[in-house]
C-alpha cells in the first residue's frame, strides 16, 4: 500500500529531515521524493509505502497534520488511490 505526503509552506532548515525520521519511526517508507523551493516557498511530494506503518491510516494523517503546525508547514497524508482520485477529470 501507499500514499502521498505532500508538504508547503515557508522554506527553513530540517524540513525534510524532520518529516522523513517521523514517517521513519511510524514504519513509512519513502519511495520516491520531490521537493522545490519557490522564492521563499517550500514544495514537497513524497511517494511514501505504508505497508508497514504502526497506526492507523486516519491517524498517521492527523498526527502528520500536527507535525505540521508544530514545523510551522501544512502536511496532508493521503492513501494514493484517494489521492489519483482526486486529481483525475
Amino acid at each position: 500500500m501507499r500514499a502521498v505526503v505532500t508538504v508547503t509552506g515557508k522554506d527553513k532548515k530540517g524540513i525534510i529531515a524532520k518529516v522523513s525520521s517521523f514517517l521513519a519511526e511510524k514504519g513509512v517508507n519513502v519511495e520516491d521524493i520531490s521537493q522545490t523551493i519557490l522564492q521563499e516557498y517550500f514544495a514537497m511530494i513524497m511517494l511514501v509505502d505504508i505497508s508497514g506503518m504502526t497506526e492507523e491510516l486516519s491517524e498517521l494523517a492527523r498526527q502528520c497534520e500536527e507535525l505540521g503546525k508544530e514545523i510551522g508547514m501544512s502536511i496532508r497524508l493521503q492513501h494514493e488511490a484517494i489521492f489519483n482520485a482526486m486529481h483525475n477529470i
